[in-house]
């Protein structure tokens, strides 16, 4: 078998050509469910199963987290072998700043994100988003890691934060409670 490299930006185009199948895999998911069964129930699906998937997700990036001997806290989350996502391809770039209110995570260039709002299926599409919130929860049972803009939303880059779960959030995320979607909500001044 022959090993071929691929320069930097091919393999970043590579990654996007899947992220954006991901997006529209969502999307098909999604307008179906709402579709078949009405907007109020076909949303409920959807954070249902948004919620298994960062169950999931969170579950795995946990494991890896104690693999590596490491404890499942915030500056750990992802750390070494636990890295979830590719560092190419699905966004154009991600920084950390320094706000008035606190550090907060930028990512600039989502390209799912910008695919919904290609398609006109932004709102539908930013329910996907949720499981950003649902793999903290899931991995450490107690942080949430909520959008304070999102590209879906019409922002120009998506921004999050860390903060506390509530005990409500906390509760109903473990009773697969549909009202934990709370917990992309806000984060307090630091």
């Amino acid at each position: 078998m022959s090993q071929e490299k691929l320069a930097r930006e091919e393999a970043a185009h590579e990654v996007a050509l899947v992220s954006r199948r991901v997006a529209l895999l969502h999307i098909a998911f999604a307008r179906t469910l709402v579709d078949e069964l009405g907007d109020d129930r076909g949303r409920e699906l959807i954070i249902k199963a948004i919620r298994a998937y960062g169950d999931r997700i969170g579950n795995e990036v946990r494991d890896a987290v104690l693999d590596q001997g490491l404890e499942p806290t915030t500056e750990n989350y992802g750390a070494g072998k636990a890295r979830q996502l590719p560092v190419l391809g699905m966004h154009e770039g991600v920084e950390t700043v320094q706000t008035p209110e606190g550090p907060r995570l930028r990512a600039y260039g989502c390209v799912m994100g910008q695919l919904w709002n290609e398609i006109g299926e932004s709102e539908l599409g930013r329910l996907y988003c949720l499981v950003d919130p649902a793999k903290f929860m899931a991995y450490d049972g107690v942080h949430t890691f909520p959008h304070l803009k999102t590209i879906p939303d019409g922002d120009a880059y998506c921004e999050f934060c860390y903060r506390e779960a509530t005990e409500r959030e906390r509760t109903a995320f473990l009773n697969d409670d549909p009202s934990w979607i709370t917990a992309d909500e806000g984060c307090p001044p630091e």
